[in-house]
């Protein structure tokens, strides 16, 4: 592994020399200024997430992705950064970054040259719902322009940065243009410039169940795998209910900030339908998601705490992900032929497995059911809600010993352990080690139908056919077979990598 020294000063003015190879993981300082060589691009270099790259990422590949090096090299502005959880994949400039669930530490990087103050750390599809009721008047309505243009113009919107679309709120919603239809920072600025006020109630429910109904689609311009944001302004408060909407943004993994320009006055508060809206209304009411602005003409000094909120990876509770939103059952054989220490192998297999996803009472859970002739349901996916009490559950399940029914156990876990979510969010992993004495493959297609992914790992005597008919489609990327059990955590990679694949592909 390379490591230099860099903490003399000399090298704080003098680009250090680095190779294609040099990760950000072998810096020492905070900032450093360091010197690509030329043609990296002709180096196969790894490179994890946009914009804030994983620390194993090569810095030069990542300086290239990001579009400040060309295939001349030149001198980078590299600044180290903590880790973090969900880095983003993304092709640019020639260069396709990976996907990477998470690392201890990261870095960012700038040209040489640059020293202005704006956010180069922002990935996010930010859909706008801005007032434009009878409440805020004409001359708000303009102030609220500057003030959203402002916001705009600081977050660097870009093909590789954040996307901006736009809804206003009034008696019935009206998109103004999509996260697509804008991505140079001048064509956007010129857009919310001509923005018209419509006047109307301040339906601002309607507009937030418009916008997580359809806005964040790939049809409409939403990009896989980045986090969905949005951002309600409101000129006093809200005329219609925001509850419904507000769940249906919450599920389609949106998180919603409302930001409140002049609340109700005491004196307003009973015209106000619901006291509560902002509470409702926010991804989570845990003053993160709320942002109070006392008047529209002091909101200047609110952007850039905004943004800071608006562009926090860790902070947005609400992002979907495969690692904390998919449902995982393991269906565990513990028949006569599995024996008591491979039954604790098989454990720890799935406990790897587990391991790798954020399990809580908002995000990924798992349950289990032992099969045996008969099911046992060792706990299910709703009874722990933090991912070290589930795994030491997992640990303790005592191993039955007797007959394989599988296909019996598939039934079972189907009606007792998954409730009904949308496709790619629920997850099956059935460990056996040899032939089911029932019919498996009416059982896995029912599984199928409702919407359970089934991945099959086989163990010794499992037969290739009667796993394969478990298995989800396509066939070969969801079944699994070793000879040995001690082989099962080779495949705890390749079983967590396809979850997060099909779950993608489906949402």
């Amino acid at each position: 592994m390379e490591y230099f020294d860099w903490t003399s000063s000399v090298f704080h003015s003098v680009p250090y020399p680095v190779t294609c190879t040099t990760r950000g993981a072998d810096l020492t300082q905070d900032t450093v200024v360091v010197l690509c060589p030329p043609q990296c691009t002709q180096w196969r270099m790894s490179v994890f997430g946009t914009g804030v790259y994983a620390a194993v990422s090569s810095i030069c590949g990542a300086a290239v992705h990001r579009g400040i090096l060309g295939p001349a090299g030149g001198p980078v502005r590299v600044h180290r950064l903590q880790g973090r959880h969900n880095y983003i994949s993304s092709y640019a400039h020639g260069i396709h970054s990976q996907a990477l669930s998470h690392w201890t530490a990261s870095f960012s990087l700038t040209s040489r040259w640059s020293h202005f103050d704006v956010d180069t750390d922002c990935q996010m599809d930010i859909a706008m719902v801005i007032d434009s009721s009878s409440n805020i008047g004409q001359r708000r309505f303009n102030l609220q322009k500057n003030f959203i243009a402002k916001l705009a113009a600081m977050l660097r919107v870009g093909p590789i940065g954040p996307h901006i679309g736009l809804i206003q709120a009034s008696d019935s919603p009206r998109t103004e243009f999509l996260l697509t239809n804008y991505t140079q920072p001048k064509e956007l600025l010129f857009a919310i410039k001509e923005l018209a006020y419509l006047g109307g109630d301040s339906n601002t429910g309607k507009a937030i169940m418009h916008t997580a109904e359809t806005f964040f689609s790939q049809e409409n311009g939403g990009r896989r795998g980045h986090p969905r944001v949005m951002m309600v302004l409101i000129d006093g408060w809200p005329s219609d209910d925001l509850d419904q909407a507000a769940m249906l943004a919450r599920e389609s993994g949106i998180n919603v900030f409302l930001v409140s320009v002049a609340k109700p006055a005491p004196e307003e508060l009973s015209m106000v339908r619901d006291k509560d809206f902002m509470k409702k209304a926010v991804c989570k009411d845990n003053g993160f998601f709320s942002y109070p602005i006392p008047s529209w003409f002091s909101t200047t000094k609110h952007i850039r705490p905004l943004i800071q909120r608006l562009c926090s990876l860790d902070g947005l509770l609400c992002s979907k992900t495969c690692y904390n939103s998919v449902n995982i059952g393991f269906l565990i054989d513990g028949s006569s032929s599995v024996g008591d220490g491979n039954f604790q192998l098989v454990l720890e297999f799935l406990a790897g497995i587990a391991r790798s996803f954020e399990i809580s009472d908002v995000g990924a859970h798992i349950g289990a059911v032992q099969f045996t002739y008969e099911q046992r349901l060792e706990f299910g996916l709703s009874d722990y809600s933090n991912k070290d009490d589930a795994i030491n559950a997992l640990r303790r399940i005592s191993y039955m010993s007797g007959g394989t029914s599988t296909g019996s156990a598939i039934s079972y876990t189907t009606q007792n352990l998954f409730r009904r979510t949308g496709p790619g969010r629920n997850f099956l992993i059935v460990v056996t080690d040899g032939q089911s004495y029932d019919d498996v493959r009416g059982p896995a297609m029912a599984a199928h139908k409702q919407g359970i992914t089934i991945f099959s790992v086989g163990v010794a005597w499992a037969p290739l056919d009667d796993l394969k008919a478990m298995s989800s489609e396509p066939k070969d990327s969801h079944t699994f077979f070793t000879r040995e059990f001690s082989g099962l955590s080779e495949f705890i990679p390749l079983v967590v990598r396809g979850i997060c694949k099909d779950f993608t592909e489906n949402n």
